[in-house]
């Protein structure tokens, strides 16, 4: 393109003198839309002034960047400069046919140089058929044809025509890894994103050749054999082959020798305080004789970022020195210094057309005025992606004239926010539907409406709930809920209940990681029992009216919440009685940590129940029972007391659980997960009479699970075998659920 217009002055200005003459006017030839002021605006045209050939050279540069003109010529004549114009042809559309999918067609047309209103310039159309080419390629494509044609309209426009034969998709028949020593290719294949074509895959786009993906895939397996020890890893390059329709995907490792970390090192400037880095060298002593970990040493990185924070460092910074000692020994030095020193001017938030700026500005943990912090910053990223109200979500810092000062640009692009949601499933007790409707960032203010209907074997529920995750712009959410619910468990236990009622809750974290979140609820429950039920079930009949208020507190140290591999989590939770016709009183506490090695994550569980009537004795509906995932092989209620034929719950539940999962078996299923299990439970405790059956005994099981996360959605199934229990339990030892949402 520079050559283009270099060319180009040198014969535009052929001739014209060497010494120009001052420009005290200008005259615009051949222009239609373009008007004179606008050509002297873009130009820079100055008048009275005496331009030098150079100046005039920039003057025609600056015309031909515009787009605006095909050709230009200049002339001077008794201090007039005369432009000779010819406009570029103006796009009235931009046309892709053979794309079916409006939103495809809506993404490639938004990323093409040419838009529609704007001049027609070739060498841009054809980039725009790269570009449009590299947007079927990331879509699976790869056999795509586009050309490209004008149509010429009356009024002196042009219809951009793209012609586009799509092809078939590439699909990806085999993943290979060369050079992998050390792992199974199955669980490689559970590293990255891509997958091989299966016809359990009808719905993922993932079997389809990506180049943006396989770079993704590569990342992600460089980045598994740096957390394994590989420290000089090399994922040395992919290849697509194609074969028999299909290709085949491959990666070539060359994972090098297992490093282990034979010393470290904390080097602090020697004004700072140890002190403050007590926790940074007790996870150092810990890293010595250590595989080599880039999480781990991320970990510390963190650690460093957390005490800049906490013990008010404005600005820090950690640099990691890694020496080879051996083939297979590590010397790691953390030097801690102090970073480039500048604070925040002023923040810029983009691309928010619909969500007030305010909302956005308030998930920010770094305002205008304050140091800069990375660790802060990274945060206020991450707080906006959580949102789940915006598409994309970037940030750029910008340099300003003063070095100690930088500008912040937030770019957010929106996406649609309202939800339909149908689902169905089935499940060993029956089958279950579900409707809703919901609006996620309502009048741009990040307050979720949604209304909704969920109908079971026993229960049928409906509710309206408004949930605001920053009530009045501060760090809190506020949620309310209207509901009425339907339970018929008259076969089971002897009743049946109707609840309607309002919910008003808030959450926050008080400390890291520490939520402590209180509500008040009140209902109206209509209580009636079977013909068939106990004299001291019959007394529980009526009407209840109940006002309550309760809260948790939960310290959640999971690295995950989903598929968690490490960490813990500590909930406690109460429900106290106000205004009530029965007051009852709920305490509740589980626990669960997670532990892995290698491949091999292991889970314990501690789940605790415990309801007590202040006044009267806790009615049916309020009683307590196991949830079906902490004791399996029972069926669900059908453990504890009976009185006759009926599982009333108890005052009291508890269960301990242990889950391992079993990697080694089927590792050609990447998208399974195999477990097992001991659970060990019971439910006891009756304070409304002493006649009714209830044992002591701790009831326990052991079993098998598989969850697979099918294309129609999330498939489990648990086959589990009683191993204590009493006569009067209801055993299940096959279960599955199954369920997906449309």
């Amino acid at each position: 393109m520079k050559h283009f217009f270099l060319i180009l002055l040198i014969f535009k200005f052929a001739f014209i003198n060497a010494f120009a003459d001052v420009i005290n006017e200008v005259q615009v030839k051949n222009n239609n839309r373009i008007t004179k002021e606008t050509i002297i605006t873009f130009g820079g045209i100055k008048l009275g002034k005496d331009y030098s050939e150079e100046e005039l050279n920039k003057i025609l540069l600056d015309l031909y960047s515009t787009n605006f003109f095909s050709d230009i010529k200049f002339k001077i004549e008794d201090n007039i400069l005369v432009v000779d114009v010819q406009e570029r042809k103006i796009v009235q559309r931009i046309v892709l046919n053979g794309i079916p999918a409006q939103k495809t067609k809506k993404a490639i047309i938004k990323n093409l140089n040419i838009r529609e209103k704007s001049p027609y310039v070739n060498f841009l159309a054809k980039q725009d058929i790269k570009k449009i080419e590299n947007s079927l390629n990331n879509s699976g494509y790869y056999f795509s044809k586009v050309n490209v044609s004008l149509k010429n309209n009356d009024n002196e426009t042009v219809d951009l025509i793209y012609d586009i034969e799509l092809g078939d998709k590439a699909l990806i028949k085999n993943i290979i890894f060369t050079g992998n020593r050390y792992y199974k290719d199955r669980k490689l294949k559970n590293i990255i994103v891509s997958e091989e074509s299966k016809f359990w895959k009808f719905i993922s786009n993932k079997k389809y050749l990506n180049p943006n993906q396989i770079e993704l895939d590569l990342r992600l397996l460089e980045r598994f054999y740096l957390n394994k020890g590989f420290y000089n890893v090399k994922i040395k390059n992919s290849s697509a082959v194609f074969n028999d329709n299909h290709f085949n995907l491959i990666y070539n490792i060359d994972a090098g020798n297992i490093y282990t970390i034979r010393d470290t090192k904390l080097v602090l400037p020697d004004d700072f305080d140890e002190n403050d880095f007590i926790d940074v060298k007790k996870i150092l002593k810990e890293l010595k004789d250590e595989r080599y970990s880039l999480n781990k040493l991320n970990k510390v990185v963190k650690q460093i970022d957390q005490i800049s924070i906490s013990r008010l460092y404005d600005f820090l910074d950690a640099s990691i020195e890694t020496k080879i000692i051996e083939d297979d020994k590590l010397d790691i030095t953390f030097e801690v210094k102090e970073s480039e020193k500048f604070y925040v001017k002023r923040i810029n938030v983009i691309g928010n057309n619909i969500t007030e700026e305010r909302v956005i500005r308030d998930m920010l943990e770094v305002d205008e005025g304050d140091p800069f912090n990375k660790l802060l910053h990274a945060k206020s990223i991450n707080n906006l992606k959580a949102k789940n109200i915006f598409q994309e979500v970037k940030s750029e810092i910008k340099d300003t004239p003063d070095e100690n000062l930088k500008n912040i640009d937030i770019t957010v692009e929106e996406k649609a926010t309202g939800e339909i949601l149908v689902g169905a499933g089935i499940g060993s007790e029956g089958g279950t539907a579900q409707f809703s409707v919901a609006e996620n960032n309502f009048l741009g203010k990040g307050v979720k409406l949604s209304t909704g209907l969920r109908v079971s074997k026993q229960r049928i529920r409906g509710n309206f709930t408004v949930t605001n995750p920053n009530f009045n712009y501060s760090d809190k959410s506020l949620s309310t809920d209207l509901f009425v619910t339907d339970t018929d468990k008259m076969t089971d236990s002897g009743y049946k209940s109707t609840n309607t009622g309002f919910s008003l809750g808030t959450s926050f974290e008080q400390y890291d990681d520490f939520f402590f979140s209180p509500t008040f609820r009140t209902t109206y429950e209509n209580l009636t029992t079977s013909s068939s039920a106990s004299t001291n079930l019959k007394k529980q009949e009526g009407t209840y009216f109940t006002t309550e208020v309760g809260y948790s507190l939960d310290l959640d140290k999971r690295n995950q919440r989903f598929q968690t591999s490490d960490g813990f989590q500590s909930k406690f939770t109460q429900k106290i009685p106000l205004i009530s016709d029965s007051d009852t009183l709920l305490n509740g506490y589980q626990f669960d940590t997670f532990h892995s090695y290698n491949d091999v994550t292991a889970s314990l569980g501690l789940y605790l129940r415990a309801v007590t009537g202040l006044t009267d004795d806790v009615r049916l509906s309020e009683r307590v029972n196991l949830p079906r995932k902490r004791l399996r092989g029972f069926e669900s209620g059908k453990i504890g007391p009976v009185d006759d034929k009926d599982y009333v719950g108890g005052n009291y539940a508890a269960s301990l659980n242990f889950q391992t999962n079993l990697p080694f078996l089927f590792p050609s299923f990447q998208s399974m997960d195999f477990n097992y299990f001991v659970d060990a439970g019971n439910v006891w405790g009756v304070d409304y009479s002493n006649s009714v059956g209830d044992s002591s005994q701790i009831r326990s099981s052991t079993g098998v699970g598989l969850e697979w996360f099918s294309p129609i959605g999330p498939f489990t199934f648990t086959l589990a075998k009683p191993i204590s229990k009493v006569d009067t339990d209801k055993t299940q030892t096959f279960q599955f659920n199954i369920g997906t949402t449309f």
